[in-house]
């Protein structure tokens, strides 16, 4: 049955996962809440502060440091791969996908904090990538119930809107993280401890702070959006979870074989979309030679632009499709990070004006975050409209571990292309060469991505019970 006369497409997503007709703009904006706080951990941890303070001198250098977090990233990746599937099946089963979602998402604040005992000095750098490796695998599984919920809080007209204002909430609240952290921690505009560089003190209090942040803004889901109902089937133990995985999986290609071919295209773009984001902040510092304040200001503009690109992606998505937006995105991507590559931090002279390394990277950094958002909110859009009835959760589940499978290739071809070139360039010019890395990994998800079909030209699939 093609999903535009399937049942399920024409009834309202909510009504299909809660039994409730109401979405309501407070369940909207109680869900984008947690988007908004989350950023605490993307922006402010994963991207632009703390991960550009753990590849810094203090802990070995650029490119050795950055080689170990890839490696870390690509290890929590393989853990991703193998537990989120089942994770987002059993909460649909239990009908405990808002518990679980508060579970993890206290488990990453958790592991924030406790990047405050990460000392500047080297014999800190592996506690300190094995927190934020950590961090990532419970924001997954976090994320698999949070993606869940936007069928519980959108309908087939405004998904895409719904889907894109999330991420813009996400980006809006990276920019008010961002610049909290700059005039308290970073250059602070008042005297008090938390300003002391001593031992990297500031920095460290960083993590303190985005803990708290994001707990803070992730409570209004937990009580605006209801829990989805407990399925009448009985769910088999854990490890008979994967058997029950695989042959739901097979059911979900036989019925909707484009809700496959897209997981796997999604898996290897959404690897390279991630990436840009995790070595964004420390290709600025390595490679372009930012400050960290620097690096802030780049952020906080680059999140403005990132949300509106992701705004508008949402409205597109619902116009055009995903399928459109995701493949023009990639493209913007590919474009804007080959002439970060080719161009470098070198300068150079057009027409008598001089274009400095950090004229590049503003102008073609800020391309990237602005097709970053669009493909991203578009990805998830697209999932979700093909959720079958009641499984949402373990198809997002699915949609975590097909793009976590392959989450081993951005950071080991990032790491790859930085140790090959490291002894061919001079000194410090090694880590550019990890976007290449990111580049090939971008190009092979859009090459995937070209013969899927959209949403409304394949079927919604049909899950067997248990």
């Amino acid at each position: 049955m093609n999903s535009a006369t399937a049942p399920e497409a024409t009834a309202p997503a909510s009504e299909l996962e809660s039994g409730s007709h109401a979405t309501g703009k407070g369940r909207v904006l109680a869900w984008a809440a947690w988007d908004w706080g989350s950023a605490a951990f993307n922006a402010v941890m994963t991207t632009f502060v703390f991960t550009v303070y753990l590849t810094s001198k203090p802990f070995g250098g650029e490119d050795e440091a950055s080689a170990v977090l890839g490696g870390a990233l690509a290890i929590a990746g393989a853990a991703i791969a193998l537990l989120a599937p089942v994770t987002g099946q059993r909460s649909d089963a239990g009908g405990r996908r808002k518990l679980w979602l508060g579970v993890n998402t206290a488990a990453v604040a958790l592991l924030t904090g406790l990047c405050f005992f990460v000392f500047p000095r080297p014999e800190f750098l592996l506690l300190g990538v094995t927190l934020i490796a950590l961090g990532n695998v419970f924001f997954e599984f976090a994320g698999v119930n949070y993606n869940a919920m936007l069928a519980q809080i959108s309908t087939p007209a405004t998904i895409g809107k719904v889907s894109g204002f999330g991420w813009a909430a996400g980006y809006l609240g990276g920019i008010v993280a961002l610049l909290i952290v700059l005039q308290l921690f970073v250059q602070p505009s008042i005297n008090w401890f938390g300003a002391s560089t001593a031992d990297g003190l500031n920095i460290r209090l960083v993590a303190v702070f985005s803990a708290l942040w994001f707990l803070v803004f992730a409570v209004p889901v937990m009580f605006a959006v209801p829990e989805v109902p407990r399925s009448r089937r009985s769910g088999p133990g854990f490890f008979g979870s994967y058997a029950l995985l695989v042959r739901r999986i097979k059911a979900i290609y036989r019925t909707s074989p484009h809700t496959i071919f897209f997981l796997l295209a999604s898996a290897i773009f959404r690897d390279g979309l991630a990436a840009v984001f995790t070595f964004g902040g420390i290709i600025a510092a390595g490679t372009f030679g930012f400050e960290l304040k620097q690096v802030i200001f780049f952020a906080i503009f680059g999140n403005v632009v990132a949300a509106v690109g992701a705004l508008a992606g949402g409205f597109l998505d619902d116009k055009a499709g995903p399928k459109a937006v995701i493949i023009g995105s990639l493209v913007g991507l590919l474009v804007a990070g080959s002439v970060l590559l080719a161009l470098g931090n070198e300068t150079y002279s057009f027409f008598g004006i001089q274009w400095a390394g950090s004229t590049t990277f503003w102008i073609f950094g800020l391309f990237l975050c602005l097709f970053v958002g669009p493909a991203q909110s578009a990805s998830r859009a697209y999932l979700a409209r093909l959720a079958p009835h009641g499984e949402s959760g373990e198809l997002f589940g699915l949609y975590a571990t097909t793009g976590r499978a392959v989450s081993f290739l951005a950071p080991a071809l990032f790491t790859l292309c930085i140790t090959v070139a490291t002894p061919l360039v001079a000194p410090g010019e090694a880590q550019r060469w990890g976007i290449l890395g990111i580049l090939v990994v971008l190009l092979a998800g859009l090459l995937v991505m070209l013969p899927v079909k959209p949403p409304g030209k394949t079927e919604i699939a049909v899950v067997p019970e248990a």
